[in-house]
């Protein structure tokens, strides 16, 4: 037995065996339903392509509206205005030149010396006045020879014609031949020939001796004169004497365009200024046209008379000579900046209405009138068409265009 006031001894232990780790695993879970499965996917599907087409739907309206805000910046801004009216009377002014109504260069008509002058320039002579004298001692002598000549052929003659009276007497009672008689009669004739020849050239030699007084043709002022006494003269237009010009009436020669040559017509009175007499304007009358175009320039000559028996006005100027021409047909006024030369000719662009659209449209029209800053449309152009100011030089028919007014393009630049 065993002593029980002996503590029991104790038990010994085996050494613990190192601790094995366990893996921890999820909880269970009950499996998805297949409905719910399929509800997910299909929403994941549904927002996918919900998100999709909110991007390409998104997408195609930004190009739509960078298409629109493309299309709108291509079309070009224009301002339109409608064309204004005309004048129903033309006030066309145009430059004329001014000549004397009779303007004569003065020659001598025989050769010589001068020996005096008896007017100079700006001296005002009536016709007849003596305004040199030549002096022409060769036709003097010529002109006494003359006179010689014509009395030795007188003589002859008388002499001739009174044989010839004597033969013919004779004749008739045989007591000459025929043939002397005839001889007789025949150098009567000739004689008398001689005479008047002699007779003519005398007055030839007159006429040369008058020459040698140079004589004003008509009334006027001597307006040049390029000799002086000793001066030697010679026969013909070699070298012009004096120049004189009547100038109690001038004429005034005006070119005008081919548009306006139908409404001219004779007695008209028109009205001239010239620019040494500002202020102050003259009455002309519209006295005849040439009744022909010149192909050069296409313009109608057109001659205008102007009284001048104050001399105030002066041969050689240039007169403003101003028309008052009824006009046929409507016209109206546009900017000079508004037309458009293209190869088919002279056009105005309008705006019209097509498909919804605004368009330009371009038309060909016929000029009157240009001014430099305003251009008068006598043919194509109507009441109602709208004009295009400024048009773009790439502007074309049909083309779109934007329509802007003045002021708001003016508020446009201003911000």
């Amino acid at each position: 037995m065993s002593n029980p006031s002996n503590p029991k001894p104790k038990q010994q232990t085996q050494p613990s065996a190192p601790a094995v780790h366990e893996h921890e695993t999820a909880p269970d879970q009950k499996p998805i339903a297949p409905s719910k499965a399929l509800f997910a996917i299909g929403l994941v599907v549904v927002v996918t392509v919900a998100l999709a087409g909110f991007g390409v739907l998104r997408r195609m309206t930004s190009e739509t509206v960078l298409a629109k805000r493309t299309n709108e910046l291509a079309a070009p801004t224009v301002i339109i205005a409608v064309a204004r009216q005309g004048a129903p009377v033309d006030s066309l002014v145009l430059p004329g030149n001014v000549t004397a109504y009779t303007d004569s260069p003065i020659y001598a008509r025989t050769s010589g010396y001068l020996t005096r002058w008896h007017y100079d320039i700006g001296a005002k002579v009536k016709k007849g006045a003596l305004l040199a004298e030549i002096s022409s001692p060769e036709v003097d002598q010529q002109l006494s020879q003359a006179e010689a000549d014509l009395a030795t052929a007188g003589v002859n003659a008388k002499n001739a014609r009174e044989q010839a009276d004597r033969y013919t007497g004779l004749v008739q009672s045989d007591a000459v031949s025929r043939q002397d008689t005839e001889t007789f009669v025949n150098q009567a004739a000739a004689t008398a020939s001689a005479v008047r020849s002699a007779e003519a050239n005398l007055q030839r030699l007159h006429d040369l001796q008058g020459f040698e007084k140079i004589y004003a043709p008509f009334d006027g002022v001597i307006t040049a004169r390029t000799v002086d006494t000793g001066q030697l003269i010679d026969t013909g237009a070699g070298k012009e004497l004096f120049r004189l010009q009547a100038i109690q009436t001038l004429r005034v020669f005006v070119s005008l365009p081919q548009f306006y040559s139908a409404n001219m017509k004779q007695g008209s009175k028109v009205i001239l200024n010239f620019a040494e007499h500002a202020g102050k304007s003259y009455e002309g009358t519209l006295v005849r046209t040439s009744d022909a175009i010149d192909p050069a320039s296409r313009t109608l000559l057109v001659e205008v008379d102007v009284d001048n028996k104050a001399g105030e006005l002066l041969p050689g100027s240039l007169a403003q000579v101003h028309f008052k021409i009824p006009v046929a047909a409507p016209s109206f006024v546009v900017p000079s900046a508004a037309l458009i030369f293209r190869k088919e000719g002279l056009r105005l662009s309008t705006v019209v209405n097509s498909g919804g659209n605004t368009v330009a449209h371009m038309i060909p029209v016929v000029i009157g009138q240009d001014d430099g800053a305003n251009v008068q449309i006598v043919g194509g152009l109507g009441s109602a068409d709208q004009v295009i100011q400024d048009p773009p030089d790439s502007l074309i028919e049909g083309e779109k265009v934007t329509v802007v007014t003045p002021g708001a393009q003016a508020n446009a630049g201003g911000k």
